[in-house]
C-alpha cells in the first residue's frame, strides 16, 4: 500500500516531488492564542487560576500555558452546541456535504502548517505528521459522500399499510481525544457527527492542547453554523463535567482501558452511547513461508511509527522458529539505522515521546524487562541529539528484545512507547492460543504465503482489525475498533454511522383501527 503517497505533490512535466517547505523550527514556534474555542471563536477565560505548562517534547520547553475550562465553560460550550445543532440538523445531506468538502479542501491547503503545529506540539516526525493530516482530510471527504445518502428502509404492512425507518442524528456528541494523534482523532470523531447531523464538543489531551483548535477554525471558516464545533481545554475535571452534562447525548473516547471504564461508568449514569477506542497488545505473527523482507517491514511499522505511541501496535513478535535468526539481525540492523533527532527535519524518522515522564515510564519498562530475563538487542536508552536546542527534548533509541516469555512485563502490558518484544514458536496452534492470551484484543497481524493459512489464523485472532502481509494501514473507507477491553464501537467506514444516529419506526395505517375494545 502506498503509504508516501500523500507526501508527494505532482511537479509539472515530471515526476512527484517531496514538499520540503518549512517555515518552522523546533524550538521556535509560540503559542499565544487561546486554545479554547465554542461560538464560532476561540475564547479567552477571565479565570487563570489553574494554569498548567504545555511543553514541546523536542527542546522540552514550554510552549504555552493550558487555560482548563471548568463547570461554566463547559456548559456555555455545550450551549452554544446545542444551538448549532437545531440549524444543522434541519440541513439536507447534500448541504452538510458541501460544507464538509469545502473543510477538507481547507485542511489540504493548510497541510503543512497544520502538520508543523503537530509536531511542536506532539513530538513526532513531519513525515508522520503530514500523513495524520493528510488521514483527517480524507476521513472528512469520505463522510461527506455519506451525509448525502442518510435513508431508512420502507416496510409494506397488511392492507396497505406500511412502516419506514428514519436515522436522525443524536444531538450534541462529546469527542475526548488522545496525545498521540490530535489532530486527526479530532476529524476522525468529528466527522461522522457533524455528517449524520450531530454537534460536537471536543476535549483534547492536555498534553497536546495545540491543533484541535485549528480545526474548529476551519470547520468554522467552512461555513458551519456557530457553535458546530467547539474545543474545551482541561483534563479530567473536564471530561468528567462533559460526561455528565445533561444535555450531552454521546461520548466518544480514545485513550486508555482503564480511564475508558470509568467514562462508561459515567455515561451509563444518563444511559449515553459511548464510542471506546482504547488500547492494545496486539500479536504480530510471522510464519516461516512469509516475505521475510516484508515480514521485517511490518514488524518496524507495527512497532516504530509515532515512536511507538500507537495503541493498534503489534508489539509482541511472534516469529516462527525456524527464521528467527535471520528475522533479528534484519530487524536489528534497521532498527539501529532508524534517524532520531529533530522532528521537524525531513530526514528525521523518530522524534521525540510526548512527555517527560512518559519516557521516563518507557524506559522503566525496559529496565524492567531486562531484570526479568529479557535480552536487549539494540536501543532501549535515553538519546541526546547533537543539537544543543533538543537536548532536553524527550528522546529513546529504538529498542528490540529477544529472549521474551509471555509471562514478562513488557510482554503482558502496554508500554506504549518504542519497544519491541520477540517471542518465538513452534505451531499455528500453539501460536494462536498464546497471540489470545490476553484481556486486549485492538489489532492482529500475519504474515504468510499461504494464503488458506492466513485467512485461517485471522478468523482465530481475538482482535476486531487485522491485517494479512502489511500491519497499521488504516483507510478510513474500513472501520477501526477493538475486541474484548480494547473497546467498544467503530471509527471510520460505513458502519460508524450507526454509533452517531439514532433510528426511528413510523408505522402508516392505512385503514380503520382494529380495535379490542
Amino acid at each position: 500500500m502506498r503509504i508516501l503517497a500523500s507526501l508527494l505533490t505532482p511537479c509539472p512535466g515530471g515526476p512527484a516531488v517531496l514538499t520540503l517547505l518549512r517555515r518552522a523550527s523546533s524550538g521556535t514556534m509560540q503559542i499565544k492564542d487561546p486554545l479554547n474555542f465554542w461560538g464560532g471563536r476561540r475564547v479567552q477565560l477571565s479565570d487563570v487560576t489553574g494554569l498548567e505548562p504545555v511543553y514541546e517534547p523536542a527542546t522540552g520547553r514550554v510552549l504555552c500555558q493550558l487555560q482548563p475550562s471548568k463547570a461554566a465553560q463547559v456548559d456555555e460550550a455545550v450551549k452554544s452546541a446545542c444551538s448549532a445543532f437545531t440549524a444543522w440538523r434541519k440541513m439536507a445531506g447534500m448541504e452538510r456535504a458541501r460544507v464538509m468538502l469545502e473543510a477538507a479542501r481547507l485542511i489540504e491547503k493548510r497541510t503543512e502548517d497544520i502538520a508543523e503545529v503537530e509536531v511542536v506540539n506532539n513530538g513526532k516526525s513531519i513525515t508522520e505528521a503530514r500523513l495524520d493530516v493528510d488521514s483527517a482530510r480524507l476521513c472528512i471527504e469520505y463522510f461527506a459522500g455519506l451525509a448525502t445518502n442518510m435513508s431508512g428502509q420502507h416496510v409494506q404492512l397488511p392492507g396497505g399499510s406500511f412502516a419506514y425507518t428514519r436515522r436522525e442524528p443524536l444531538g450534541v456528541c462529546v469527542g475526548i481525544g488522545a496525545w498521540n494523534y490530535p489532530f486527526q482523532i479530532a476529524a476522525w470523531k468529528s466527522a461522522p457527527a457533524i455528517a449524520c447531523g450531530n454537534s460536537m464538543v471536543f476535549k483534547p489531551s492536555p498534553v497536546t492542547p495545540v491543533s484541535a483548535v485549528l480545526l474548529a477554525e476551519i470547520y468554522a471558516q467552512a461555513g458551519v453554523p456557530e457553535g458546530l464545533f467547539n474545543v474545551v481545554q482541561g483534563a479530567q475535571e473536564t471530561g468528567t463535567l462533559l460526561c455528565h452534562h445533561p444535555s450531552v447525548a454521546k461520548i466518544s473516547f480514545t485513550g486508555s482501558v482503564p480511564t475508558g471504564k470509568k467514562i462508561m461508568e459515567m455515561a451509563s449514569k444518563g444511559v449515553k452511547p459511548v464510542t471506546l477506542e482504547l488500547g492494545g497488545k496486539s500479536p504480530l505473527i510471522i510464519f516461516e513461508d512469509s516475505d521475510l523482507e516484508n515480514g521485517v517491514r511490518g514488524a518496524l511499522m507495527a512497532n516504530f511509527l509515532s515512536q511507538g505511541q500507537v495503541c493498534s501496535n503489534g508489539t509482541r513478535v511472534f516469529v516462527h522458529r525456524p527464521i528467527l535468526p535471520q528475522f533479528l539481525t534484519e530487524v536489528v540492523r534497521r532498527t539501529k539505522a532508524i534517524q532520531i533527532g529533530d522532528p521537524l527535519l525531513e530526514e528525521t524518522r523518530m522524534g521525540a515521546l510526548v512527555s517527560r515522564p512518559h519516557l521516563d515510564k518507557v524506559l522503566g519498562y525496559v529496565e524492567q524487562a531486562k531484570k526479568e530475563g529479557a535480552r536487549v538487542l539494540c536501543g532501549g536508552e535515553p538519546f541526546t541529539p547533537a543539537d544543543p536546542k533538543l537536548r532536553n527534548g524527550y528522546y529513546m533509541s529504538p529498542c528490540v528484545l529477544d529472549n521474551c516469555t509471555d509471562d514478562m512485563t513488557c510482554v503482558r502490558e502496554e508500554i506504549f512507547g518504542p519497544v519491541m518484544s520477540v517471542l518465538t514458536f513452534d505451531s499455528e496452534e500453539e501460536v494462536l492460543q498464546r497471540a489470545n492470551d490476553t484481556t486486549m484484543g485492538l489489532a492482529a497481524g500475519v504474515f504468510t504465503k499461504d494464503i488458506q493459512r492466513a485467512h485461517r489464523v485471522i478468523e482465530n485472532l481475538q482482535a476486531g482489525s487485522c491485517f494479512i502481509n502489511n500491519y497499521n494501514i488504516t483507510p478510513v473507507e474500513v472501520p477501526f475498533g477493538g475486541f474484548k477491553t480494547s473497546g467498544i464501537g467503530r471509527e471510520n467506514g460505513q458502519v460508524t454511522v450507526e454509533f452517531y444516529s439514532q433510528l426511528k419506526t413510523v408505522v402508516v395505517e392505512m385503514g380503520d383501527v382494529d380495535s379490542l375494545f
